[in-house]
């Protein structure tokens, strides 16, 4: 037999503790759990095993809404049970309480994990739902002005729309629901005040001498998602980041230390790919040799770096922000 692992588990008699297990193969992966075998994948055998094979289809009905296919086997002359479970599309819970398979084991979701968990179940991302208590005075109209005159500026906008009232901008941008509620996206990307519904949404920039505790200055970038990259560059280009000077010919050339478009390109995917349910502000650290740049979040469910070095179909973290940027011409293609 081989060893437990994310989608192989084995239990020695059926106890209705097992329906948690059944469940996170259902909200993960699928599996199939073995009842009759230890954990050790040695058979043991069970008793009644007929009877079972009528009660457990029953319970995991009566618990957890699915329908498992179970087969008796055998081996050494001694029968046990094999459960196949399906992955489900839709959020599965046993008792109220939703469990992952993660690994060899089942893990219970709260909190964002499980916020994030139940979104991705429905199909939505985190800035695709409604930004509780906001309305239409949350909205900065200087921060859409911008907007629509980056969209002019790389041709992703006709100019005649640069007089669109902030409804038609917002809804064409499908951040309106239909009842006009504002979405999450929204309020990040064009808010007055987006700390306001939202914590850990700055940009905070340090530079550092010789070690960790060594900073010689910092600053935070708060405000709207669209407008902040502007900042933070501006900011890096008075402060941090030297522009050495070089002729060519009569013509004098102060090129950034650091190329200017890779480094703006780092800055839009790290405000792009955020995961903003965790409270914890972008950092960048700049040293003298180097720049460090974090935000809070995962790779997507089974990348690896490997996959992000080799050719690979993209899948933005917030799908609404993306699209933003990619109209403002901030970014080449998503999706």
């Amino acid at each position: 037999m081989n060893n437990e692992n994310q989608n192989i588990e084995y239990k020695r008699i059926w106890q209705d503790d097992n329906l948690k297990s059944i469940c996170a193969f259902a909200n993960a992966q699928g599996g199939v759990m073995y009842i009759g075998i230890d954990d050790d994948g040695q058979v043991l055998g069970l008793d009644n095993v007929h009877k079972w094979q009528e009660d457990i289809p029953n319970k995991i009905v009566q618990n957890l809404g699915i329908v498992c296919e179970i087969n008796t086997q055998e081996e050494f002359g001694k029968t046990y049970l094999e459960i196949n479970v399906q992955p489900s599309n839709v959020p599965i819970s046993y008792k109220g309480i939703y469990y992952v398979r993660s690994g060899a084991t089942k893990q219970e979701l709260k909190g964002t994990a499980l916020q994030q968990f139940l979104l991705v179940k429905m199909g939505k991302s985190w800035d695709d739902i409604v930004c509780e208590g906001a309305t239409m005075e949350d909205i900065d109209r200087n921060a859409i002005d911008y907007f629509l005159r980056k969209c002019a500026d790389y041709g992703r906008m006709s100019e005649l729309s640069l007089n669109d009232s902030t409804e038609i901008v917002l809804d064409n941008l499908d951040l309106l629901t239909s009842t006009g509620d504002l979405k999450n996206a929204a309020v990040l990307l064009f808010g007055k005040r987006p700390s306001r519904f939202f914590s850990g949404i700055d940009f905070r920039i340090c530079r550092l001498g010789n070690s960790e505790s060594d900073i010689i200055v910092q600053d935070m970038v708060s405000g709207n998602l669209i407008e902040m990259a502007d900042k933070v560059m501006d900011i890096l280009k008075a402060k941090y980041l030297y522009s050495p000077i070089h002729y060519h010919g009569l013509q004098r050339i102060e090129p950034l230390e650091i190329p200017e478009d890779s480094l703006r390109e780092a800055i839009f995917n790290a405000i792009i790919h955020k995961d903003y349910m965790r409270g914890a502000d972008i950092q960048m650290k700049v040293y003298a040799d180097s720049l460090w740049l974090w935000n809070n979040g995962n790779l997507p469910e089974d990348y690896t770096v490997d996959t992000l070095l080799a050719p690979h179909s993209s899948r933005p973290r917030n799908p609404k922000l993306a699209n933003a940027f990619f109209r403002a011409g901030f970014i080449e293609s998503w999706g």
